[in-house]
């Protein structure tokens, strides 16, 4: 716990930015890369960071609880096309911000350049009910709103920071844990850190350097996947194999090589 007082210590340090503001952030040639470290390795990042960025304040709050059901099919679809290596794929979830309470049904596409476009609609009332968004479903996905049903739930808290310049985003997710309906085996991440850098491809970035500087190295992560994956061991899995064993080393580092150590977070 003492390195999460820490970091909320550190967050006091950043100068604030409101939710309006951010809106000013337009990242016209814009690359996404994410990162996966640890809680001690975030302290020195943030501690690095306070000077060029700005901290995302909302209702008091700078470091947000966010919650989120994934959508599938019942064979799984959406999870088999990366499991397969599909570059062109889709995810279907509600993202709910629980400080605010408000709620967006989300659509992703990631297409064969690796480009990322998300649409979304306000969600409420319909708790994990998708048919109520059927018409915008059946607009912007190619799985039909009927044959979806709820997979996983996902918990995490969120920091977001912006550089000075507002030409870069930072997000920062711990706390991640996991639910799966189907199983009913729950999963948590203590520990664990996924950072997103978005930024514009043609300025510097202070927090790639800084990144550089720890040794945190790119690596993609998808909490839909990884989560499936920890809370559903039927499943096929073989290409996610190198990340839960990155995981692994990021959490148990001290166990011995063959142990299982995700195998003792899984409920």
């Amino acid at each position: 716990m003492k390195n999460m007082d820490r970091i909320s210590d550190i967050l006091q340090e950043f100068v604030p930015i409101s939710l309006e503001e951010m809106g000013r952030v337009r990242l016209m040639n814009r690359t996404d890369t994410k990162y996966v470290t640890t809680v001690p390795r975030l302290v020195r990042l943030l501690e690095m960071a306070a000077g060029e960025y700005r901290v995302q304040q909302t209702g008091g709050l700078r470091d947000m609880p966010y919650y989120t059901c994934y959508f599938d099919t019942p064979d799984r679809d959406m999870f088999a096309q990366h499991q397969r290596g599909r570059k062109a794929r889709q995810k279907i979830r509600l993202r709910v911000y629980e400080n605010s309470g408000t709620a967006f049904l989300e659509i992703k596409d990631k297409d064969n350049r690796g480009r990322t476009d998300k649409k979304r609609i306000p969600a409420g009332g319909a708790g994990e009910d998708v048919m109520p968004y059927s018409g915008f479903i059946r607009a912007h996905s190619r799985y039909m709103p009927e044959s979806l049903a709820p997979q996983v739930r996902n918990r995490f808290r969120r920091i977001t920071l912006v550089n000075r310049l507002l030409t870069e985003r930072l997000t920062v997710d711990t706390g991640l844990c996991f639910h799966n309906l189907s199983t009913g085996c729950g999963c948590s991440l203590e520990g664990l850190v996924i950072i997103e850098l978005k930024r514009d491809g043609n300025t510097r970035s202070p927090a790639g350097e800084m990144l550089r500087g720890l040794r945190i190295h790119p690596a993609g992560f998808s909490k839909y996947c990884v989560g499936m994956a920890l809370t559903d061991r039927w499943l096929r899995q073989n290409r996610l194999k190198p990340r839960l064993r990155m995981v692994e080393r990021l959490l148990f580092p001290e166990l011995p090589y063959g142990r299982d150590g995700l195998s003792f977070i899984t409920v």
